[in-house]
């Protein structure tokens, strides 16, 4: 069953808001081998101009992507995930993401085509604060196989 082309434009409700840790962005920047001392040392960040420490740029998939569960957990929606690859993935971002900050995901389906049977979706994540500041937008891509 191909997906449904009709819900270009739609948006998803907002996730629960999440609290980054100190912690969890330097195991993420452990996770991901970047050793720059501003996603450890407060003093660090803070000589950057930062208030606490920041997260490293790709932190943000750690939001994003359960958030684009909502895209891919939609039955109506027709997306079969086993056959789906991620095409693409960018972020633009408003402001670091810095430890203590609440943050909540709202997404949305930006585009649907399908091209030599292949199902490909695009969406955006728009990550803010829950007081409603801007901070990240992810682009992503998703293609999902067709039959043949």
């Amino acid at each position: 069953m191909p997906v449904d082309q009709s819900y270009v434009g739609r948006v998803y409700p907002p996730t629960p808001p999440y609290r980054v840790g100190r912690e969890k962005i330097r195991e993420f920047a452990d996770a991901v081998g970047d050793p720059h001392p501003a996603y450890r040392d407060v003093a660090a960040a803070r000589a950057l101009g930062h208030d606490d420490v920041i997260a490293p740029p790709t932190f943000a998939i750690a939001l994003t992507l359960p958030a684009g569960n909502q895209v891919v957990d939609d039955p109506d929606f027709g997306l079969d995930y086993s056959r789906v690859v991620h095409g693409d993935q960018r972020f633009v971002h408003h402001r670091p993401i810095r430890a203590g900050d609440l943050l909540q995901v709202v997404v949305a389906i930006e585009s649907v085509r399908t091209i030599g049977g292949n199902d490909i979706v695009g969406t955006r994540a728009d990550v803010s604060t829950v007081d409603g500041e801007d901070v990240a937008t992810a682009h992503s891509t998703l293609v999902a196989r067709g039959d043949a």
